[in-house]
């Protein structure tokens, strides 16, 4: 019997003729065109996806492609992604300020305007749903050779114990030793004095000045108009006894670099009118700052750059979302910009070290427990590449009850080559908590993301060796951390580099969502200046290649802490576990709402019943995600819960 090839065989066989002659003639590009190829063929594989999941590209119309720098998800399972000005300037000095609100149910987007440029704000959910977002950018930085006035910070003093005094934008300081007058650019409010008396006698001691920070500018252009040394300084537009009792204090006003420069601003955005909605500006302006929701649901905010570029002088600040208001804590405690600041179970706050830079090398870096009511802070020994936690994430491992953290990579302070393949972790309910090595990563990496899962395990993807993915430094690399075994398995690569500015949240069907990156340069050689990375990836875990999965058919909207709620799902025989995920707001690696907490878990007739724990800082009040799984660590789709 003859055989003749059918159409498909003769097809390949051409093929296969034109590839071979192509590989004599050009080899190299053939390679990687097949290699592109077989890639492509091997991780759409279900065997593959099934082992190491998947990664695809979130279609994003042109329309509503921003700078995402920050993204939180909402109660109505839509995604809040934020740019502000999205570090360009030429968007800032426009008034160019963009929000984009998306929802992975429909994939429809929205765009919301945004009133003021929330760029390295800060941000936490509040207790009935909304977000809190506070701080953003008042000024860009200047580089050295950009600025033209010699200016600085002004300590304005008030020696006056009986009022306060305002002083507004446009006020001159004028140098007594060096004759030089420098601007304000903006008001300032400067308190009255406070008068010391003696404890044991009452005896009035002296009066401690009231004090005034603010930004002051040369009148003219260049480098004449500098000071050197420190001066005393008189105030114009003054009378009466205050020119004697107000005047200023400058160290070196001069043409360096100035930094960037925050907002007071703070808004709640509202998930279902889909808005922002303005509230009690806070008492200092910050740029960075993290905010962290205490055990009673109001919001404490810490560190971040003034309006003068300065650091915030440790002090800290609470948002009470009852009255719209912030108050000072009254006491004080520095911390370097983005400190990664979260609640435990008895109240106290824990610092894992971790932070985004800003904020001298030497203050305020140590990790520990911070016990806001007195103010202590006992430090946490045995953090290894203790001098490159800048940019290091921070998360609660699961369950939340154990209070177990683990800090992952970092860099060195500023603009350093430094970075740690380091995974520290500590158990805060050990009798002498300390730091030991966790399961390393491959290489150094500053930057890196980390999701918690609803099979316990966490996404750590994305990256760089050097600072903001300098020399082409990119990570192209995901894991999954197991932290019942204290190990990493790779798993599917992402496609995109994700360097500064970047972050990734779980979705409530148990995706995981990675955007932004804005990269220093664009080649190896650092020659080309880098684009900010708008596409978005979602990677679906392994979990959700396995076939069904469980199914919760309906149940409460809300549970009190300490109570119990019974679900019905037609497959309870099955399910072996239950948890509550407190939804992500996430900016530069930085997510303190971040946690997972175990629930008591019951079959019943119809379904299962749960159980959530009475400690209301384990559980703070709020919506959060309800998630089950199989004995395959196969999770459900989140339902919303809310936590009165």
């Amino acid at each position: 019997m003859t055989y003749r090839p059918g159409r498909r065989t003769r097809r390949m066989a051409i093929s296969t003729a034109v590839v071979l002659a192509l590989a004599g003639a050009n080899g190299p590009w053939l390679y990687r065109v097949s290699s592109e190829r077989y890639h492509e063929y091997k991780i759409n594989k279900p065997e593959y996806k099934a082992a190491n999941g998947h990664w695809d590209f979130l279609d994003v119309p042109s329309e509503f492609r921003i700078n995402t720098i920050h993204a939180a998800l909402l109660h109505t399972g839509k995604v809040l992604l934020v740019a502000g000005s999205g570090n360009n300037q030429k968007n800032f000095d426009a008034k160019s300020f963009r929000s984009v609100l998306w929802d992975p149910g429909t994939g429809m987007f929205t765009n919301i305007p945004t009133p003021k440029d929330m760029f390295c704000s800060g941000h936490t959910q509040l207790p009935d749903g909304r977000l809190l977002i506070a701080g953003g950018t008042k000024r860009y930085e200047k580089l050295k050779g950009d600025v033209t006035k010699a200016g600085g910070l002004m300590i304005v003093h008030n020696e006056d114990p009986d009022k306060p005094v305002t002083l507004p934008a446009g006020t001159r300081f004028t140098g007594k030793e060096n004759g030089r007058t420098f601007v304000s650019k903006d008001p300032v409010l400067v308190e009255k004095a406070t008068k010391v008396f003696d404890r044991k006698t009452g005896a009035f001691l002296r009066n401690d000045p009231g004090l005034g920070r603010i930004y002051v500018e040369a009148q003219k252009s260049g480098t004449k108009y500098e000071t050197g040394t420190q001066d005393n300084y008189r105030i114009s537009g003054l009378s009466g006894s205050d020119t004697r009792n107000v005047y200023g204090t400058a160290q070196k006003l001069a043409l360096d670099k100035k930094d960037f420069q925050g907002i007071r601003e703070a808004f709640e955005f509202d998930p279902v009118a889909e808005k922002y909605v303005t509230v009690d500006p806070m008492n200092e302006a910050r740029w960075y700052p993290t905010l962290t929701t205490l055990k009673d649901g109001r919001v404490l905010a810490l560190s971040g750059l003034d309006e003068i570029g300065q650091i915030v002088p440790g002090k800290d600040e609470i948002y009470d979302p009852r009255t719209k208001k912030w108050a000072y804590t009254g006491i004080v405690r520095k911390f370097p910009t983005y400190p990664a600041v979260f609640l435990l179970n008895d109240g106290r706050l824990f610092y894992s070290g971790s932070n985004a830079g800003y904020g001298p090398a030497d203050i305020g870096r140590a990790p520990g427990v911070w016990d806001l009511a007195t103010n202590t802070f006992e430090e946490i020994p045995g953090l290894s590449d203790a001098r490159e936690m800048e940019t290091s994430a921070t998360v609660r491992l699961p369950p939340a009850q154990n209070e177990k953290f683990m800090v992952i990579g970092g860099g060195g302070v500023g603009e350093s080559d430094r970075s740690s393949e380091k995974s520290r972790l500590v158990d805060l309910k050990a009798a002498e908590p300390r730091f030991r090595d966790g399961a390393a990563l491959t290489e150094g990496t500053r930057y890196p993301s980390a999701s918690l899962l609803p099979d316990d395990s966490v996404l750590v993807t994305g990256g760089s060796s050097d600072y903001r993915g300098r020399s082409g430094s990119n990570v192209l690399q995901a894991r999954l951390y197991d932290a019942k075994t204290d190990t990493y398995r790779r798993v599917a690569d992402p496609e995109v580099g994700r360097n500064y500015h970047s972050g990734s949240l779980l979705l409530p069907d148990g995706r995981v969502m990675i955007f932004g990156s804005d990269s220093l340069y664009a080649d190896k050689a650092n020659t080309r200046p880098g684009v900010f990375e708008q596409r978005i990836e979602i990677y679906t875990p392994p979990y959700l290649y396995r076939g069904s999965r469980p199914e919760l058919t309906a149940g409460p909207k809300s549970i009190r802490r300490g109570g119990t709620g019974a679900f019905t799902t037609g497959q309870g025989s099955t399910i072996t576990s239950a948890k509550l995920m407190r939804p992500s707001a996430v900016t530069h690696v930085t997510d303190t709402d971040q946690r997972s907490v175990a629930l008591g878990l019951k079959r019943t007739a119809g379904g299962i019943a749960v159980t959530v724990p009475g400690n209301r800082a384990l559980v703070p009040s709020g919506w959060y995600m309800l998630f089950v799984a199989d004995a395959k660590g196969t999770p459900s789709k989140g339902t919303w819960v809310r936590v009165p």
